[in-house]
């Protein structure tokens, strides 16, 4: 990657914070270390950070409730990682924000290609204004979806994505009406095949439409066509 940078490893073991900072160092990325919880907040706060993995059994403060604090104000790639391996933990994770969720123990070059792969995603997306270009406004209903600041209100109201929400947002919005299988979703937004989809594609779904719906259990907007998949029905 040409740019340089900055990812923030959080582990409350230090063998493995070492492991990972070597494959990523050689990919010309820039890490930051941190053992628990508490110091990744306090390294976040001084350092311009891209990046996080985190690790989700950590004293302290663990992953989850420093996910948490995290994205009250931010909305950087978080990848969780994390010796528990089954589904609902992985649903969990990911509900309570994170971008991507890989096992211990992990392959080094999975490893870096879901990193690689998450800061393409965030710098592609980004959340900086274009000022040399105009404007351009998905509108539907209350939704309105600035492209080039990469920015949502609802009504009015500003409200934050994350990278993957943004993307799955847009998706939909630009193709008001068409109704998109969840493997169509997987492919498109995280531009990889799709094996078992199902539960990553729904958590993201469940956490856009908390975002922009007054009653997520009744969406106006994020509709689901039952046994085809998700659309954003036309205004």
């Amino acid at each position: 990657m040409s740019e340089r940078y900055h990812v923030l490893v959080v582990d409350d073991d230090r063998e493995i914070v070492e492991s990972i900072a070597i494959y990523l160092s050689r990919e010309n990325l820039e890490i930051y270390r941190a053992y628990d919880g508490l110091q990744a907040l306090d390294i976040l706060e001084g350092n311009a950070i891209h990046l996080i993995l985190l690790d989700v059994m950590m004293p302290r403060l663990d992953g989850i409730k420093t996910m948490l604090k995290i994205r009250e104000q931010n909305n950087i790639p978080i990848i969780l990682v994390s010796a528990k391996s089954e589904d609902t933990d992985k649903i969990f994770g990911l509900e309570f924000g994170a971008d991507d969720y890989i096992t211990k123990p992990f392959n080094p070059l999975e490893l870096i290609a879901r990193v690689k792969s998450q800061l393409r995603r965030y710098f592609t997306l980004g959340t900086a204004v274009d000022a040399g270009g105009t404007s351009e406004v998905l509108r539907c209903g209350g939704l309105e979806l600035d492209i080039h600041q990469k920015r949502l209100t609802v009504d009015g109201e500003e409200v934050k994505l994350t990278p993957i929400e943004y993307k799955i947002l847009e998706l939909l919005m630009r193709n008001q009406g068409r109704v998109f299988s969840i493997s169509e979703i997987y492919e498109r937004v995280w531009n990889e095949p799709s094996f078992a989809p199902e539960n990553t594609v729904a958590v993201h779904i469940r956490r856009i439409r908390e975002k922009i719906e007054i009653n997520p259990k009744e969406p106006k907007y994020l509709k689901v066509v039952w046994g085809i998949g998700y659309k954003i029905e036309k205004a």
